[in-house]
C-alpha cells in the first residue's frame, strides 16, 4: 500500500479508515467530468458520497489534481471537477503522462481501480463498466477495463456494462480474465438501462455478506484480479427497452458518420443517447449509480467485518445500514 508517495495523496478521513481496516468505497471521476453535464454531476457525486456514509462506509471519489492522485475529494475539489474545462479522461495508459506533466484528470474505472489498489482500498462503485465495443472484430476497440479487471485486486459493484456495448462479447472476455461475474439478487445480467440484458450471470448472491465472502475467498486463494458484482436498476427507474435501443442505435449511426473513435465514443454516445431520450437516460443513470452506491457500501461493511481484527470499528460519523440495498 502507497501512502507516502509524492503521487498520492489521501483525504484525512480515508486515511484514518484506511488505517484502522475500516471499510472504504471507491468512486471515480469521469461519471463528475465526462459523464453527466453540469450541475447534475456534482449534484449526483455528493450524493454518491453520502449514501455511502448513510450505508456506513467512508467514500473515497478518486481523481488527479495537478499531477497528484487524489483518494477522497474535498467539497471544492469536487467542484472543479464538476465545472473545469480541460480534465483528461484517465485510464492506465494515461497515468504517466497527466502525473508526469502535472494535469488533472478525472479517473475512468480501470484508473479508478488502478489507484484504488495503490492506496489498499478493495471496493469501488461505479455505474457500468467498460468493455467489448460492438463490432470489435472490426475495430479492435475493447476497453481498457477489462484489462485492469484482469489484474486489479479491487472488486466493483455496478449495474452491468453499458448498453451501448456488445455486452454478451464482454462477458466472454470476463471470463477469459478469470473475472467472476456476480448477480446480485438476479440470475441475468443487467443492461445499464434496463436489467436484464438476456445473457446469465456466473453466479448469483442475495446478500451483502455473500458478496463479501466471495470476494474475499477469491483473494486468499492468491486468485488476483477484480469480482463484477452486477446490480441490476431498482425495476421503478429502468426504461422502456425499446425506447433506449432504438436511442442507442441512432446515437451509433451519429458516431460512425462523424468518425468517432477511441476514448472519445462513450461521451459522445451518452450525450447523443441523452438528446434523443429528453434526459430519460440521465435520470436512469443517476438512479442506477446510487443504487449501486449502496449495495457497495454495504458490501465494503460485510468485507471489513469478516476480519476478525476489524469487527469492532466501524467507519466514524456514519450511520450502517445493513438490511439490504435500497431497491
Amino acid at each position: 500500500m502507497i501512502q507516502r508517495s509524492a503521487h498520492l495523496a489521501l483525504a484525512p478521513e480515508v486515511k484514518k479508515a484506511l488505517a484502522r481496516r475500516a471499510p472504504v468505497v471507491a468512486l471515480e471521476s469521469t461519471l463528475i467530468s465526462h459523464g453527466m453535464p453540469y450541475p447534475q454531476n456534482l449534484e449526483t457525486a455528493r450524493a454518491l458520497e453520502q449514501i455511502v456514509r448513510d450505508h456506513g462506509a467512508v467514500p473515497a471519489t478518486i481523481g488527479i489534481l495537478d499531477g497528484v492522485i487524489q483518494i477522497g475529494l474535498s467539497a471544492p475539489q469536487l467542484e472543479r471537477f464538476a465545472r473545469a474545462d480541460g480534465i483528461e479522461k484517465v485510464s492506465r495508459r494515461d497515468f504517466p503522462y497527466v502525473v508526469g506533466m502535472k494535469k488533472s484528470g478525472a479517473t475512468t474505472v480501470a484508473g479508478t481501480l488502478l489507484a484504488a489498489q495503490l492506496a489498499g482500498i478493495r471496493i469501488m462503485v461505479t455505474g457500468g463498466i467498460g468493455g467489448v465495443h460492438r463490432n470489435a472484430e472490426k475495430t479492435l476497440d475493447v476497453s481498457a477495463d477489462l484489462t485492469e479487471l484482469g489484474q486489479t485486486d479491487v472488486a466493483v459493484i455496478c449495474a452491468g456494462v453499458k448498453s451501448i456495448l456488445d455486452i454478451a462479447k464482454t462477458l466472454e472476455y470476463l471470463e477469459t480474465l478469470g473475472v467472476p461475474v456476480l448477480g446480485y439478487r438476479t440470475d441475468r445480467f443487467p443492461a445499464f438501462y434496463t436489467r436484464d440484458s438476456g445473457c446469465p450471470v456466473d453466479f448469483r448472491v442475495e446478500t451483502p455478506a455473500q458478496a463479501a465472502a466471495v470476494i474475499r475467498a477469491k483473494w486468499e486463494l492468491c486468485l488476483h484480479g477484480s469480482l463484477v458484482i452486477a446490480n441490476p436498476i431498482p425495476e421503478a427507474d429502468q426504461m422502456d427497452p425499446r425506447v433506449i435501443d432504438h436511442a442507442i442505435g441512432e446515437a451509433l449511426e451519429e458516431a460512425d458518420r462523424e468518425g468517432i473513435n477511441g476514448k472519445r465514443t462513450t461521451p459522445f454516445l451518452l450525450e447523443r443517447i441523452v438528446a434523443r431520450t429528453n434526459g430519460k437516460s440521465l435520470t436512469t443513470n443517476i438512479a442506477l449509480v446510487k443504487n449501486n452506491a449502496a449495495l457497495g457500501a454495504q458490501i465494503a461493511v460485510a468485507y471489513a467485518a469478516s476480519e476478525p481484527s476489524t469487527r469492532r470499528q466501524p467507519a466514524k460519523n456514519s450511520r450502517a445500514k445493513t438490511r439490504g440495498a435500497r431497491r
